[in-house]
């Protein structure tokens, strides 16, 4: 039987390497570690000479993987996930909810999600929650890696087979600035946009997937005269007179109650999605993960409710 390379490799090992490659660093993972550099450096050494090949090279002032390291990395990170997940399980036995959840979010929660995460964070001080704020790519590719536990969004990805919890609606709807011609109109048809010039977000967001089933409902192709990939840029372009913009309502609440924006009554408009907390459908949620997605359910609705009085119940009427 063929020896096995990594046969005297140690878990240490394993947790040292993905923080030096983390970090890039062997100083910066001796800190997170609370270890001292020339014992990190001495566990790499070792760990190397076990597999017989470099795991790292400088570049620089950096550290950065080699072929081996590359090839070790998402082994090492898969049994740091393991362990993980068996003391959560270990926790489940005991009824214990602590730990730490990782969280990723599409950039259009920040309207709101800080709120909901304080809420949650004064009922259940044990858990820590990491979070990460990213656009609609970036939430996927980390929910189908396994680098989260859970993630916030709006329609959940197609390709992959998740769970989906709806806990609030999400309208969408147009802006424009408020002396805009079309801003004091009432039950504006569609084709009154066909030459509208039009501020949006990046293919592949949300927005930009609602937007786009909007204009071809209606048989539309607006000029889009800019890409942005954040809705704040689009709102100031908005009310720099660049364009108008088919946006979330969530992020735009503020803008239109002070009279900066002005939102257009537009027949078909809003459109309605929803909100989920989304997980992989095979992954065994822990006790906190669990306790987290039990209070989006029960108390989220209520709490964006508040936020965006009429516009984010489950049950609310869709035009």
């Amino acid at each position: 039987m063929p020896a096995d390379p990594l046969r005297q490799a140690t878990l240490r090992q394993l947790q040292i390497f993905l923080a030096a490659a983390e970090h890039a660093s062997f100083m910066r993972a001796a800190e997170v570690l609370h270890l001292t550099q020339p014992a990190v450096s001495m566990q790499m050494s070792q760990l190397s000479d076990s597999i017989g090949m470099p795991l790292f090279e400088k570049r620089g002032r950096s550290l950065v993987l080699t072929r081996a390291g590359e090839t070790l990395l998402p082994f090492a990170q898969r049994v740091a996930q393991t362990l993980r997940e068996a003391g959560e399980a270990m926790d489940a036995l005991q009824g214990l909810r602590k730990g730490r959840i990782r969280i990723a979010m599409v950039t259009t929660t920040r309207y709101f999600a800080p709120r909901l995460v304080a809420h949650f964070r004064a009922q259940h001080p044990q858990i820590e929650l990491d979070i990460a704020i990213a656009n609609r790519e970036s939430v996927i590719a980390q929910l189908e890696n396994n680098q989260v536990d859970l993630a916030i969004m709006g329609r959940p990805p197609a390709h992959l087979p998740v769970a989906a919890h709806a806990f609030a609606q999400h309208p969408h709807g147009i802006v424009a600035p408020p002396e805009h011609p079309l801003a004091a109109k009432k039950r504006l048809a569609p084709a009154k946009l066909a030459e509208e010039p039009f501020i949006s977000r990046e293919a592949g967001s949300g927005t930009r997937s609602a937007m786009e089933f909007f204009f071809n409902e209606h048989g539309l192709n607006p000029p889009i005269v800019q890409e942005m990939t954040s809705n704040e840029s689009i709102k100031q372009a908005v009310m720099a007179g660049m364009g108008l913009a088919f946006i979330s309502l969530h992020t735009v609440s503020l803008e239109c109650q002070t009279g900066h924006l002005a939102l257009l009554d537009v027949k078909g408009l809003p459109i309605v999605r929803t909100w989920y907390v989304v997980h992989a459908a095979s992954k065994l949620l822990s006790p906190a993960a669990s306790a987290f997605l039990q209070f989006m359910q029960a108390e989220g609705p209520a709490h964006m409710e508040h936020l965006f009085p009429g516009s984010s119940r489950l049950d609310a009427k869709k035009r």
